[in-house]
């Protein structure tokens, strides 16, 4: 019998944002469905519903005067090979989305997630906070400092994630293909890191090594 040898990751306390900068591009290839309308979120949600984890992101139209402030206009929900966005700008939070984010039957996998939550249940008293992982607390209980999904993302697979797509504008009548996958591949992106670091919070072996190492 050959014996298995576990290896361990590698990681780095922190990434430096020019070392980022170096890296291959990393974009979602799946399919992306664009979600409207109650009916619509509907069936986008029973898919969904299905899954036990799924990655989470938002994305807002930004505001360049100080002191402004807009809502989500869209959220978007990743499976392992579908991102589905839901425009909730045009259609806002139809019930059936907001009771799927609600519910402990989904874990719901994001990134600094406290501000989104609140925009989103703005109008909602019991929100079931049990059923959502911010890596950001992952990363904190593995000792590591990079908090923003680039970095995070760079640290852990090597790979880069364009953030040109962030300040545009996301109540756009129709999402331009860029945009799209900017959005995708945010959402994938926390799934992907989950499904990483997870199991080092599990006890799976890793290390630690200052970036200076590396050089």
């Amino acid at each position: 019998m050959v014996q298995r040898v576990e290896t361990s990751v590698r990681l780095f306390v922190s990434t430096p944002k020019e070392y980022v900068a170096t890296l291959p591009q990393y974009k979602f290839e799946g399919r992306i469905v664009v979600v409207q309308g109650k009916s619509e979120t509907l069936r986008a949600v029973r898919a969904l519903a299905a899954e036990r984890i799924v990655g989470f992101d938002t994305e807002t139209r930004p505001v360049f005067h100080k002191g402004g402030m807009r809502p989500p206009a869209l959220v978007q929900l990743a499976t392992r090979d579908t991102c589905f966005l839901f425009r909730i700008h045009h259609s806002g939070i139809p019930d059936s989305l907001a009771d799927f984010l609600n519910d402990s039957g989904t874990l719901k996998v994001g990134i600094s997630l406290k501000d989104d939550r609140a925009a989103l249940f703005r109008t909602r008293h019991n929100v079931n906070t049990s059923s959502w992982i911010d890596l950001q607390d992952t990363a904190k209980e593995l000792g590591l400092e990079d908090m923003g999904l680039a970095r995070l993302f760079a640290n852990v697979f090597g790979l880069r994630i364009s953030k040109n797509q962030q300040r545009s504008n996301w109540e756009a009548d129709v999402l331009t293909p860029a945009q799209k996958v900017y959005a995708a591949t945010d959402a994938d992106a926390c799934l992907r890191l989950h499904r990483v670091l997870q199991p080092l919070l599990d006890g799976a072996p890793y290390e630690l090594h200052d970036f200076t190492e590396n050089a």
